[in-house]
């Protein structure tokens, strides 16, 4: 009988243990069935499909919980009391952890679930733009790019990163931010500035 206490995103215990194992068996293999993530979930598929009818629905439902995630991230650390160098240093270090737990979203971005991923990740990128477009008027960051297609490239970096790294590269939460703000523009000594009392455990 299905889990019906939810926790404070309306999910149910079931819920989320589903969308936990689907992360780990679509990150391995982005052909995998609604079976192959019940079968490693430890439930019939039945169970999978009462909770999310078809792929695309649960597909959504990971995207929803890390734009959650990450936003509350991202709220965290971009004060407006803060330079836009630092809110990003601290938003890419904080943000680094999920980067291995969601770079399977960014796979599947590329392929047919890309349009419905793109339009729930609006809360996130909207805002990240934002904070580069501050930077960019304050002279933090370059203006080599216009600041929504510079967030997206500083952002996917660390995407890119976190992939290499599930690849077996060790990369490390202190060279994910220092990546994303040389590719925003930030001038290397003020790089080294802002990550030398970066935690690499923050990887892990």
């Amino acid at each position: 009988m299905p889990d019906k206490t939810r926790d404070d995103s309306g999910m149910t215990d079931t819920e989320q243990r589903i969308l936990d194992v689907a992360i780990e068996v679509l990150g391995a293999d982005l052909d995998a069935g609604m079976g192959d993530i019940a079968s490693a979930a430890g439930v019939v598929r039945r169970t999978v499909y009462s909770y999310f009818p078809s792929r695309s629905d649960l597909v959504r439902a990971l995207t929803e919980r890390a734009v959650r995630e990450m936003s509350a991230i991202l709220g965290e650390t971009t004060s407006e009391q803060k330079s836009a160098d630092v809110a990003w240093s601290e938003f890419v270090t904080r943000l680094w952890p999920l980067t291995h737990r969601y770079r399977v979203l960014v796979s599947l971005r590329r392929g047919e679930f890309g349009d419905s991923i793109h339009s729930l990740l609006v809360p996130i990128e909207k805002p990240m733009a934002e904070l580069v477009a501050r930077g960019q008027a304050h002279g933090a960051f370059g203006r080599h790019l216009p600041p929504d297609v510079l967030s997206q490239v500083a952002w996917s970096s660390v995407f890119t990163l976190a992939d290499h790294e599930g690849a077996g590269s060790r990369v490390g939460a202190r060279a994910a931010a220092a990546t994303s703000l040389l590719l925003l523009g930030v001038p290397h000594e003020r790089v080294q500035e802002l990550t030398e009392r970066t935690p690499d455990s923050a990887a892990s």
